[in-house]
């Protein structure tokens, strides 16, 4: 079955709940959860996506990105994110910005992705516990390393990670 999500309005506001294909396929805004997991060190923890992932297979993003259910909070959907995908609880969230609009339309992947998302911030060591379904890899990277791996890789990478970084103020 289909996953249910809400679905609004370019305003923000409710207009009931479309399956999830639906909403890619017709551009239906609905929301998300990003979440940037540091170390005590400051490297950022970074997932590979899944290979059997619909959208963007194998390649690095957030530690955590996540589709609020129905009735979820933005912070109660980072949070199950975190342990869903990586085993990780009663980590302290703190947003970072207010909640942005972020479009992508490819029509070679019939992909209309409008999303209102907010993204958070969080300090953990581990351990990680990967759900192999969600997760191929997880490892911690400096943010310079990791802008110059972004520079000489590009496609390596989700388009909406590396917009991330530079729009919050994480890489240059």
């Amino acid at each position: 079955m289909d996953e249910l999500f809400e679905t609004y309005d370019e305003a923000g506001r409710a207009m009931g709940l479309m399956a999830r294909h639906r909403v890619h396929a017709t551009g239906a805004w609905h929301r998300s959860a990003h979440v940037f997991l540091f170390d005590t060190t400051g490297a950022l923890l970074i997932q590979r996506r899944a290979p059997g992932k619909d959208l963007y297979p194998d390649l690095w993003d957030y530690s955590v990105g996540e589709h609020l259910v129905p009735g979820e909070t933005y912070l109660a959907a980072a949070r199950r994110g975190l342990e869903e995908e990586l085993g990780v609880r009663g980590v302290s969230l703190e947003p970072v910005g207010d909640v942005r609009r972020w479009r992508s339309h490819q029509a070679e992947l019939n992909l209309r992705d409008n999303e209102l998302q907010q993204a958070f911030t969080g300090v953990h060591d581990g351990p990680f516990e990967p759900d192999a379904a969600e997760v191929a890899e997880v490892r911690a990277v400096g943010l310079q390393e990791l802008a110059a791996e972004i520079e000489r890789w590009p496609a390596r990478f989700t388009p909406w990670f590396v917009r991330d970084l530079a729009e919050l103020g994480f890489v240059k």
